[in-house]
């Protein structure tokens, strides 16, 4: 029996990058995955996982609009029965100068990354608790979640804000068998860390595209950027029955990049 077999899967942001890795590993190993994206190319991520024997289907919402994240999860139910699991993923990024940052841009990533994990956790286990049988809620945070950095106040706000839900969920809705953990990628091949290194290699010094990340890459003991596939292994741990006695924890999968 495959390890998520009869498990229905929830993932935001998995169009792409990391969520659609996750997507595709939990498929992989026997669940039923919801793929959630504000992306239409969502569908087209469901049905490759589909075109490859999974069970998927993709759904556009965006995380920061309750009534979508209601219908998410409606979707999930209808579809495969109940839901068990719920990798919240979905995540945004911008870089400026504190002084050239605008409010809009503030607004946006705290909304995405926090309050859009916070109404996606707090959907997910009205739904598991229908149930009984207890879940698993797993959030992206990020290295920022453990030292902010320069020109992302924004970002590094928001990702310890999912490490203040996640220790505070994972409190409330222990004794019901729901564990609650997050992780922290660091440089993953995807194409937000495109953006990254360009945006951050304009206003730290005349880099060309790849050069800053390559540098960077440099620094971390195991001498290379992660993929999608690095995080998803971890994802895939947390949401299985030896992780159990898991919760309220907040892992970091980055080489070895930064060691806390």
């Amino acid at each position: 029996m495959s390890r998520f077999e009869s498990k229905t899967v929830v993932v935001t942001g998995a169009s792409r990058g990391i969520g659609a890795a996750i997507a595709c590993r939990f498929a992989r190993e026997g669940a039923s995955v919801v793929l959630s994206d504000i992306s239409a190319s969502v569908h087209d991520t469901a049905k490759a996982i589909a075109a490859d024997g999974g069970k998927a289907i993709g759904v556009e919402a965006n995380v920061t609009v309750k009534a979508d994240v209601t219908a998410l999860y409606d979707a999930a139910e209808r579809a495969y029965g109940t839901v068990d699991i719920s990798v919240q993923n979905a995540g945004v990024i911008t870089i400026a100068r504190v002084e050239d940052m605008t409010e809009a841009e503030w607004d946006k990533v705290m909304d995405v990354n926090t309050k859009g994990v916070f109404l996606c956790c707090q959907e997910a286990i009205r739904r598991i608790r229908k149930h009984g049988n207890g879940g698993r809620l797993i959030n992206t945070a990020s290295g920022q979640a453990r030292q902010g950095f320069i020109f992302t106040p924004h970002y590094a706000a928001s990702k310890f804000g999912v490490v203040g839900i996640t220790q505070s969920l994972a409190k409330e809705v222990a004794k019901e068998g729901i564990t609650v953990n997050a992780f922290c990628p660091g440089i993953i091949e995807t194409e937000m860390w495109a953006y990254n290194d360009t945006a951050w290699g304009k206003l730290l010094g005349n880099y060309q595209p790849g050069e800053l990340m390559a540098e960077w890459v440099k620094g971390i003991p195991m001498a290379r950027a992660g993929s999608g596939e690095d995080v998803a292994g971890l994802v895939a741990f947390l949401a299985s029955a030896d992780a159990a006695y898991i919760t309220g924890q907040t892992v970091n999968v980055d080489g070895g990049l930064i060691m806390s």
